[in-house]
């Protein structure tokens, strides 16, 4: 910044520079204003006049505040001076009081200069990029000069980073790198690379000032070994300002692995193994920079893990080429050769030198101490007598590669060369012998040719080199190559490169572990773990090998996990961990066959039958689903019902090399749509020999609950080994039913029904068997897909039945043909076992019952009908049927059979004779579905009528035999007339009853219904049958006693809901003197008696009322009763209980019906439509 001071008329103008970049600020310390019109303002005026300069001009003013003249004057010169140089726009004067400074004057002040500072930096900014514009459009032509548009872009860059403005200064660093790119890339306009210089191989990607440029200018452009890395720098420098190392990071793998290309270019011009040493040195400065500058936790989780992925390339990428500069100088046979070494070995190229170093004269014995080496070295022999081909970690063949390159070979020396070749007894090469001849050969060989020329060699200059001379060349050219001190420290000796090599292995894991990129870290735990191995700590060896089989075994990488799991079961066998060692020896068994001989397979096998059969302190289950597999048999599953047991075959794959016994097994059943199902789980109890591939065993099966079931899990022992395996079988394509995969659901080994019956049991027939006589019941047995072999019924009949013991049990096919043979059964106590034939086939058992009845049979009247529905003769058989394949099947249940008595008798008077004879009609109604055949039929007539005609009581016609068929009826003519009866004998006459007796047969069959009774005997069979019925006679009332009367209804009707009163009138019509019917003479007792559906009745309905002793003494008797139903109803009776009916006149009777007229109509009921 200018500043210009004028101090009065005489004070001149200082200015440094005129460059239109320059701010002027102008102080002015003035006293009148005359001086300002005069002096001042004509030399500000001057100094302002160029457009491009910024200034500013602060008016000092130096007026006491007590000087009040002063101060006017000074305000009308700062006034003049505003309104001559500011403007609306921008404000250019700042006033400062020396005395009584105003508070806001300093950020007036600073704001004034900052707006002259952006002001100056947009027109610098606009004068680079015009300038840039042009040379950027002159790029493809003959006269452009890129060292000129570098300055430029440089300066702006420069000055946007002076200003705090990185974004902008990186873009134009960015727009810098991709312009010399396509330079450089043009054709002619390619320059010599550089990287020749000593110190070159140590990467300078965060040094910019590493080398002047002035250094690395060549004609019109820069080398580009120099100049990107430069550029590289300064962007690098930008990031870390901007505080994002993540992109330094990013940008710094993708400029490494673009510029490693750019070396390989030109890999015949740089020293040896250049391209090698600048990665790794350029990955290490990379990894520490980066690292130092980031902070944990102030990035994004995604952010942060792509950093530190980035990082475990970095790391992984300079352990790469470490390794391979350590296996240029010999150190070879200290790498494992895992497969992770030698995926990423093997496919990096060898150095591309113009010529392979040749070996300094004075090494001869560094030669002969590599030969020893070379040939001390065995591969080492795994665990198992495992014999493998080492996995290579070179490309090629590094004998023939380093001799291709030499300056020249000669065909003679092709056979000292492939004796070199075979000496190199590691066999990494791809294109190797396979047939290598046998180590001492080898070793003579060698030594022999060896000892022959100690110091000097003999034979043309041109000979091919020993795999021993390739290394120490190879060696002392990278001696003279590297220049970092730690880098050819960490190369020196074994020791050292196993620590670096462990550094940079544990750097990419622990970085690989913090990002996405997790499987990588445990890829490289195993390395580790393998230099521990080596070293005998076999503890973190192990834990890191069960890293690295746990990630191969989930990804399916079974090439891999062969071998790395020989390894981990020989530390669990050194550090006695009995069960991980087991573990391991099934794991190697479960791979795939083709990975291991069968001798290894078996050695595998013997393993895991010794320690399964030593004295095991911590007997662990062991998890062989991978070697013991298992399904159900192909077809549809078992079918069993609730509780039965069976027998269930199931089919094993033992993946074990030879046979394996299996002392014990149990196999569990999970239930399908029920989880929280417990079923028993099958077992046996005999030791099981599996053969190697498919077996068939066969298990016994618990009666299990009902449910659909499919294999679980599958336990025993071997020895003291208890096992578990939870697979199906994959054997089998996959389109058969054999494969089983998780894709598709198991398939159900085992159905138990459950509410399904199994057999049904039911009467054989619904009609009516004969009471009192042996009759056939049948019972119809149906089994419903489900075997009765073996089956045993039960039969317990209920009170009043009685089984004939001393008849066969018979038993017969259920079917429509009629010729079905009958077999008689024994009955065993109240068990009957079934035959065979009856296992499958719907059959009945027919079983000799008699229904006990000692009550008499009573004949109804046509006045008093009988009721429809009769109880009396039925009876219950309580069944039940075991069956099943160990009777565990129990089915019950009761069955209802109906007895009857052949006929049922009613009773009318046909007519009523001059003479007093009566004639009494007999009706017979048959109550069976059978023919019956009436032989005989005479009535035993009670006190009080006698027999008119034949004395014995016979029908007055003779029409016998009478058939009957099913459900018909028939009628008999008895003619009877009234006896003669006195006072002491009413009393017994009341209580006897007339009984009739017929003689009659039955044809029927048992099939349908009643059929003749079983005889017990050939003496029992076609006997007559005697039935007998008690028949109500009552006498007519000649003497009547009390007459009772209804009185009429009221004239208006009834009707629903409306209270209506009933009345009786009971008269006495003899005097109680001459009949003494009760001891209470002048009390009757009554009773009311109203079907309570129709009727409800308000009051008492019995009860005792007075009625004098005289002749013709009279009472009413009223009750009140609301009719519940409309229509014609039958109407309350009165009835008397103490009376009997001969001695009541009913006068005048009651009606039978009486109307009852519906409710009227109420609006309350009215629905609006």
């Amino acid at each position: 910044m200018v500043v210009g001071i004028d101090r009065g008329p005489t004070w001149p103008t200082i200015s440094l520079s005129s460059r239109p970049s320059r701010i002027h600020s102008i102080i002015s310390l003035l006293l009148d204003l005359d001086e300002f019109k005069t002096i001042l303002k004509p030399r500000l005026k001057l100094i302002v006049q160029n457009d491009e300069r910024e200034w500013f001009i602060v008016f000092v003013s130096k007026a006491h505040p007590n000087n009040d003249q002063a101060t006017k004057l000074a305000n009308k010169v700062y006034a003049k001076l505003e309104v001559d140089f500011s403007s609306k726009k921008r404000e250019r004067c700042c006033k400062f009081d020396l005395y009584s400074a105003e508070e806001t004057f300093w950020e007036d002040l600073e704001s004034k200069i900052m707006e002259c500072i952006r002001n100056t930096l947009d027109r610098r900014a606009q004068f680079y990029e015009d300038e840039i514009r042009k040379l950027s459009e002159q790029r493809f032509m003959p006269v452009w000069n890129l060292c000129n548009f570098f300055i430029l872009k440089e300066s702006l860059a420069f000055m946007f980073e002076m200003a705090h403005l990185y974004e902008d200064s990186l873009r134009e660093y960015d727009e810098l790198e991709i312009c010399y790119l396509e330079t450089v890339e043009m054709t002619g306009k390619r320059r010599d690379f550089g990287g020749v210089d000593h110190g070159d191989d140590q990467a300078s990607l965060l040094n910019s000032g590493n080398k002047p440029l002035t250094q690395i200018v060549q004609d019109d452009s820069f080398r580009e070994f120099e100049f990107r890395q430069y550029l590289f720098a300064c962007q690098s420098k930008l990031l870390f300002k901007l505080n994002r190392p993540f992109e330094v990071a990013s940008r710094g793998y993708s400029f490494i692995i673009s510029f490693s290309k750019a070396l390989a270019v030109h890999e015949n011009s740089l020293p040896f193994c250049m391209r090698e040493v600048w990665v790794i040195t350029a990955c290490m400065s990379l990894v520490h920079a980066t690292a130092s500058h980031y902070k944990e936790g102030l990035a994004a989780a995604d952010i942060e893990k792509e950093f530190y992925r980035l990082q475990g390339d970095l790391y992984s990428l300079c352990r790469v080429k470490f390794m391979r500069l350590a296996y240029l100088i010999g150190y070879g046979t200290n790498m494992e050769r895992s497969p992770g070494n030698s995926a990423s070995l093997s496919m990096l190229p060898w150095p591309k030198p113009a010529i392979w170093p040749s070996v300094p004269p004075d090494a001869s014995s560094e030669v002969l101490a590599k030969e020893k080496i070379i040939l001390q070295a065995t591969p080492a022999t795994k665990h198992f007598g495992i014999q493998r081909k080492p996995l290579p970690l070179e490309p090629s063949v590094l004998l023939r590669e380093a001799n291709r390159r030499r300056a020249s070979l000669s065909a003679g020396n092709m056979f000292e060369m492939l004796d070199g070749r075979q000496a190199f007894t590691d066999g990494s090469g791809s294109d190797a012998s396979v047939k290598m001849p046998s180590l001492q050969k080898v070793q003579a060989s060698v030594m022999s040719r060896t000892n022959s020329s100690p110091g000097m060699f003999e034979g043309s200059i041109d000979r091919p080199m020993r795999l021993a001379e390739i290394y120490v060349a190879a060696e002392h050219a990278l001696q003279s190559t590297v220049s970092n001190t730690d880098l050819w420290k960490s190369l020196s000796s074994t020791e050292e490169f196993e620590q670096k090599y462990l550094e940079l292995t544990k750097g990419a894991a622990d970085n690989y572990h913090r990002s996405w990129w997790k499987r990588h870290g445990v890829v490289l735990d195993g390395e580790i773990a393998a230099v521990l191995f080596k070293h005998g700590n076999f503890d973190l060896a192990a834990k890191s090998y069960e890293k690295v089989c746990a990630l191969y075994a989930g990804e399916g990488w079974q090439d891999l996990l062969a071998e790395v799991l020989p390894n981990l079961a020989e530390c669990q066998k050194t550090l006695n961990d009995q069960a991980g060692y087991l573990s391991s020896c099934v794991r190697l068994l479960s791979l795939d066959k083709g990975l291991f001989l069968t001798k290894e397979r078996q050695a595998f096998q013997s393993e895991v039958v010794h320690l399964a059969h030593a004295e095991m302190k911590q007997p662990v289950p062991l998890d062989v689903s991978s070697l013991i597999t298992f399904s159900g048999n192909p077809g549809p599953p078992l079918e069993l019902c609730d509780g039965d047991p069976g027998t269930l075959s199931v089919t094993f794959w033992s993946g074990f090399p030879d046979d394996i016994t299996l002392d014990s097994l149990n196999l569990t059943l999970n239930a399908i749509f029920n989880t929280d199902e417990v079923a028993k789980a099958l077992w046996s109890s005999t030791a099981i020999v599996l053969k190697p591939g498919r077996n068939t065993v066969t298990l016994d099966l618990p009666p299990q609950k009902p449910g659909s079931y499919v294999l679980g899990v599958l336990t025993g022992q071997i020895g003291q080994l208890r096992f578990r395996s939870h697979s199906f079988s994959k054997e089998g394509p996959e389109d058969s039913e054999d494969f089983m995969s998780y894709e598709k659901p198991p398939r159900p080994v085992l159905k138990v029904f459950k509410a399904r019956p199994l057999v049904d049991l039911a009467a054989a027939i619904s009609s009516a068997l004969l009471i009192n006589e042996t009759q056939w019941v049948g019972i119809i047995v149906r089994p419903i897909n489900y075997s009765l072999k073996g089956a045993v019924l039960y039969v317990d009949t209920g009170p009043g039945l009685k089984i004939k013991e001393s008849h066969f049990i018979e038993m017969e096919s259920y079917s429509d043909e009629s010729n079905s043979s009958v077999e008689q059964l024994a009955l065993s106590g109240d068990r009957v076992e079934f035959p065979d034939w009856a296992s499958n086939l719907p059959s009945i058992v027919w079983i000799p019952i008699r229904a006990i009845s000692e009550t008499l049979a009573r004949g109804s009247s046509s006045v008093a009908p009988q009721r429809q529905i009769n109880l009396d003769g039925m009876r219950t058989i309580a069944l039940k049927l075991e069956f099943g394949a160990s009777h565990n099947q129990i089915f019950e249940r009761t069955l209802a059979v109906h007895f009857t008595d052949p006929f049922h008798v009613s009773t009318r008077v046909a007519d009523k004779c001059n003479d007093g004879t009566l004639l009494l009609q007999v009706i017979l109604h048959s109550e069976v579905k059978a023919t019956l055949t009436i032989y005989d039929a005479w009535l035993d007539l009670q006190d009080g009528f006698v027999n008119t005609g034949q004395s014995d009581g016979r029908p007055t016609s003779a029409y016998f035999p009478l058939v009957v068929s099913p459900n018909s009826r028939a009628g008999i003519l008895f003619s009877i007339c009234l006896g003669k009866t006195n006072s002491e004998d009413e009393a017994k006459v009341v209580q006897s009853d007339s009984i009739l007796n017929i003689r009659y047969g039955i044809s029927g069959d048992r099939t349908a219904g009643a059929h003749p009774p079983v005889a017990s005997g050939p003496e029992g069979a076609g006997q007559d049958l005697i039935f007998r019925s008690a028949l109500v006679l009552q006498r007519p009332v000649l003497d009547p006693v009390l007459a009772v009367g209804f009185l009429p209804l009221p004239s208006s009707g009834l009707r629903v809901s409306q209270l209506v009163t009933m009345k009786w009138r009971v008269e006495r019509l003899k005097d109680f003197e001459e009949n003494e019917l009760s001891h209470n003479n002048d009390e009757v007792l009554y009773e009311v008696n109203a079907n309570t559906e129709s009727w409800m009745v308000a009051g008492r309905k019995r009860g005792h009322v007075s009625l004098s002793a005289k002749q013709g003494s009279r009472i009413e008797i009223s009750i009140l009763c609301v009719p519940l139903v409309a229509g014609y109803v039958r109407p309350p009776q009165l009835g008397l209980p103490d009376v009997d009916e001969s001695n009541i006149s009913c006068n005048p009777a009651g009606p039978h019906l009486v109307c009852v007229l519906p409710p009227t109509l109420s609006s309350s009921f009215c629905i609006p439509a």
